[in-house]
């Protein structure tokens, strides 16, 4: 990977949103509230498909290298008018080392649901805190054309148009640019199948349902519960035809997929009394183990197993959960451990919280009680500050440093797979054997 060979200057906005470089002071980068200067091997080129944000109503913070200490940056320094910190939404297989650096004004709005990573500019080009965590380039944006995607969506949906699911697909493809969705027009890869209206968990950054007066949720939940043959007939093609194909419940334009149960279940039977190949996987908050073992005996290969936090009090501030308990995902992880199926965890990073050494500790200890397969490394997509606030988390928490986190981790667990993205396993249908 390559790597700059000095720190980035800063990076500031100014009243109209236009971003432009402060080569006075170099980039710096925040965690848990705290600045740092980030070192060379911390940051990569921007990836193709990631965005800028202008951040309202924060200050930018960089770095002085001759003083070697963050200074905040209280107004444009060219015109002397307002400034506003910079951000980078990174493209889907990279993971944040630290947050943008800043500090916010007084009445701050709160961000939209992404996640803020911070970036600079060295040498003609912008650098982010962040690594690749997955090599798979199922979401790359130079693996497609809008063109074409347009194209075979509406194609699809012309010949679908009883099909509630594949309808509603195309929307989320369309509208809101779903990376799934679109793989799923393209027939390859992941495609997904969501199934919930409703949800056991009021999580605070949920993108799909956000109570008025919060910052707003990304897209709009599916508002009706599919039939399993229109499950069935979004899956089974793309199962028999894809490259490398997975089909996934639970969807971020839904709620938890464990309450819809019953269809999924008789939609995994169907569509594996008709094709042997492929992953089906689950994503899901874990919360309903008994309906967990239900779906792994009809044929379940996988579960994405959802979580802020391995630490009870901090899990239940994030997920606020109605009538569960962090023990029952812990259990549904051993229930599809016992049934010899593929777990992963859905991990969201966010620097100073996630290496902090509490929750490593915690980590440590459910990956030695639990035995997950795999983690992939997801960026939390939420305000920073609203997060840390909302878990009253200690500002005196020192972090480990994400790179230190993720090497310590390795070594302690060297058969625990990482990455971004769903992995495709083996179904012990197709193979004869347990998922591997």
């Amino acid at each position: 990977m390559e790597h700059p060979d000095d720190v980035p200057c800063l990076l500031i906005a100014d009243r109209q949103g236009r971003i432009i470089d402060f080569p006075e002071l170099q980039m710096a980068g925040m965690s848990n509230g705290s600045f740092y200067r980030p070192e060379p091997e911390d940051l990569i080129p921007l990836p193709l498909g990631s965005e800028l944000f202008a951040l309202p109503g924060r200050l930018p913070v960089g770095w002085d290298k001759e003083t070697d200490e963050p200074v905040l940056l209280s107004d444009n320094p060219h015109d002397h008018g307002p400034v506003q910190a910079v951000a980078a939404f990174m493209a889907p297989a990279h993971t944040a080392i630290y947050s943008s650096g800043y500090q916010s004004e007084p009445g701050a709005p709160t961000l939209p649901l992404f996640a803020y990573t911070a970036v600079g500019w060295y040498r003609d080009r912008f650098w982010a805190t962040a690594f690749r965590s997955d090599q798979d380039r199922r979401q790359d944006a130079d693996q497609y054309r809008q063109d074409v995607v347009e194209r075979r969506t509406r194609k699809v949906l012309k010949t679908h148009k009883d099909n509630r699911l594949i309808q509603h697909l195309g929307k989320c493809c369309l509208t809101y640019g779903c990376p799934a969705a679109r793989n799923y027009f393209l027939g390859r890869w992941e495609a997904p199948l969501p199934t919930s209206p409703v949800c056991n968990a009021r999580c605070l950054g949920c993108i799909s349902l956000q109570p008025s007066g919060c910052c707003p949720a990304t897209q709009e939940r599916i508002t009706f519960v599919p039939h399993e043959k229109e499950i069935g007939e979004l899956a089974i093609p793309h199962l028999e035809t894809a490259d490398n194909p997975i089909v996934s419940f639970g969807q971020g334009c839904e709620g938890e997929p464990l309450l819809q149960s019953q269809v999924i279940e008789k939609a995994i039977r169907l569509i594996r009394s008709r094709t042997s190949r492929g992953t089906i996987n689950l994503n899901s908050n874990s919360s309903l183990p008994d309906q967990v073992l239900r779906l792994a005996e009809a044929g379940l290969d996988s579960i994405r197993v959802s979580l802020n936090s391995v630490q009870e009090t901090y899990y239940h501030r994030y997920y606020r959960p109605n009538n569960y308990s962090f023990s029952d995902v812990a259990r549904s992880v051993d229930v599809m451990k016992d049934a010899h199926r593929f777990v992963s965890l859905n991990y969201f990073i966010l620097p100073g919280f996630t290496d902090s050494p509490e929750e490593y500790e915690a980590l440590c200890n459910f990956l030695r009680r639990h035995s997950p397969d795999f983690i992939q490394l997801r960026n939390l997509n939420m305000d920073p500050e609203w997060y840390l606030r909302s878990l009253d988390f200690p500002k005196d928490s020192q972090a480990i440093g994400i790179r230190r986190w993720l090497a310590l981790i390795r070594q302690e667990f060297p058969s625990l797979k990482f990455g971004y993205f769903n992995p495709q396993v083996t179904s012990p249908t197709e193979s004869g054997q347990s998922a591997s």
